[in-house]
């Protein structure tokens, strides 16, 4: 067990029973002519935080930690995406700009497609997971709590896009099945306004799990890997 320095205070975390969460690091919400970019939302922290997710997952994967990717994903047919029935089709950004502008259709988060492709500095390595999701959550109709659960894992590192959407609804669910999420707050990129960022981040670190970053997960993985092996 190791003490991880975070917000509002210390969590220990055993890393046998840790794995890294990595949110939709696609080129989508994280690459110039993604669909962040083409809807005009400033991605400029993303190239920080592919830097930060880089140094993560060296140090997680050295640990020994479960690595785990979630990928933002529809079918070519849309076939799960869902209808005019689903509030997914009225409000999921790939969904609406794929009405608005025809060009667009077919190449928003469709699978195979290089927006869908996750960034090529975070290439899942042999023996990361790769979960498939079609809502925000990578809870939601997806395989991800029978993996963890089947790993007996208990504590959950997050990054990736967005902070205030597909991870803050991954992370909350996390909370709401009793796992332990802690947010790597430089390991993310938020859309819109920065307010999204810190009351995504205050309502972790005061209700729902909590709050650290990239250096601190590094330096506590780093100082269990230096300590002797008992007697």
């Amino acid at each position: 067990m190791l003490a991880l320095d975070a917000k509002p205070e210390p969590v220990c975390i055993v890393p046998a029973q840790t794995a890294i969460i990595v949110v939709d690091m696609q080129n989508a919400f994280a690459s110039a002519g993604g669909m962040f970019d083409l809807a005009g939302f400033d991605i400029s922290g993303a190239a920080p935080a592919v830097e930060a997710n880089k140094r993560l997952l060296a140090a997680a994967r050295k640990a020994g930690l479960t690595v785990v990717y979630l990928q933002m994903s529809y079918r070519p047919d849309l076939g799960d995406a869902g209808d005019a029935s689903s509030p997914n089709y009225h409000k999921e950004l790939g969904m609406v700009l794929m009405r608005q502008r025809p060009e667009l259709r077919g190449k928003l988060l469709i699978d195979n497609s290089w927006d869908w492709q996750i960034v090529d500095a975070l290439k899942p390595e042999p023996g990361d997971q790769i979960i498939r999701k079609s809502r925000y959550s990578g809870f939601c109709n997806t395989g991800l709590e029978a993996y963890l659960r089947a790993r007996n894992i208990r504590h959950l590192l997050f990054s990736g896009v967005a902070t205030n959407v597909c991870v803050d609804a991954t992370a909350r669910d996390a909370y709401m099945l009793e796992f332990w999420p802690v947010l790597v707050e430089d390991a993310m990129n938020h859309s819109g306004p920065d307010f999204n960022r810190q009351a995504t981040l205050w309502n972790f670190e005061n209700a729902f799990g909590w709050v650290t970053r990239t250096d601190m997960v590094v330096e506590a993985l780093r100082a269990k890997a230096a300590q002797p092996l008992p007697a």
